[in-house]
């Protein structure tokens, strides 16, 4: 929605301070299909050309992303602060035989079912899983885990900026693209150069509209949401820089629900629970655990 407001703002300075300057929009209107279709064409061919079937699928999808925004809210963060002390808790009380059966098969386990929108981001429970197995081989030395996991989060993070990247360099050619667009429409005026000084000013003004294309497009449609795209990728990764800090406070043989806090400070200020939310939801945590033992 607020990716909408901005275009209708975007278009309606742009157009309407030319219309209200005495500017003529038939020119435009009727230069703008074959300049579009130019410019448009051009930069999905080159996009097509400089990226991997598998970038610019992602790209599709990363345009789609880039309206939604990110999809973690606030109760997300402290749904998965809350999963990650039930899943500490039980692997501190019951060792690997306890916590492999929730890691082999998150979709069924008790723990995690009652997160589903933390399931269906597979990346992140494949993580969690993942590194909770690698604790049930005791690692002596805690950085070890941290190492391998920053890594592992900088591989995923640089996967996911792919598409946002191909992106934004887009955007930069866009506008000599527009140019190229402007000079085609050059050459065909100075074809019609034995024309009437009306039309052939109807016919430069024409082709200025190729250069003021691309560059709408690169700065006002394409640039921006490269730059929403990166910002979301960026908030979605912070849940793995949470449940990093957790897993290593907790390898650290601190206290798990002073691992939990830790991992908390972790959390965006925007959607970070209180420190009384959090334990509140921690005590029910603590109660199903409870229930589920018994």
């Amino acid at each position: 929605m607020l990716n909408a407001v901005g275009f209708i703002i975007i278009l309606g300075c742009v157009f309407g301070s030319f219309m209200m300057a005495g500017g003529k929009m038939d020119i435009i209107t009727h230069a703008l299909p074959h300049e579009l279709m130019a410019i448009g064409g051009a930069a999905i061919g080159a996009f097509i050309v400089g990226n991997s079937m598998a970038t610019v699928k992602k790209a599709a999808g990363g345009l789609v992303r880039a309206f939604k925004g990110s999809r973690w809210k606030k109760t997300d963060y402290a749904d998965l602060l809350t999963l990650l002390f039930q899943l500490l808790s039980t692997f501190k009380k019951g060792g690997a035989t306890a916590i492999e059966p929730h890691l082999d098969n998150p979709h069924e386990s008790s723990l995690f079912q009652p997160y589903p929108r933390i399931v269906k981001d597979h990346h992140l429970v494949e993580f969690i899983a993942d590194y909770l197995r690698m604790m049930t081989v005791n690692f002596e030395d805690p950085h070890q885990i941290e190492a391998a996991m920053e890594a592992d989060i900088e591989k995923h993070h640089h996967e996911e900026l792919g598409p946002q990247h191909a992106l934004q360099l887009m955007a930069d050619g866009l506008p000599a693209i527009g140019i190229v667009a402007a000079v085609l429409g050059v050459i065909k005026t100075m074809g019609s150069i034995d024309q009437p000084t009306e039309i052939l000013g109807a016919m430069i003004g024409g082709a200025l509209v190729g250069t003021f294309l691309g560059v709408l497009l690169s700065y006002c449609v394409v640039g921006p949401l490269a730059a929403k795209l990166n910002e979301t990728i960026e908030e979605d990764s912070k849940p793995f820089f949470i449940v990093k800090t957790a897993i290593v406070a907790y390898a650290q043989e601190v206290p798990v629900q002073v691992a939990i806090e830790i991992a908390r400070r972790m959390t965006p200020s925007a959607y970070a629970p209180t420190f009384q939310q959090l334990e509140t939801a921690l005590d029910e945590a603590k109660n199903g655990l409870s229930a589920a033992a018994a």
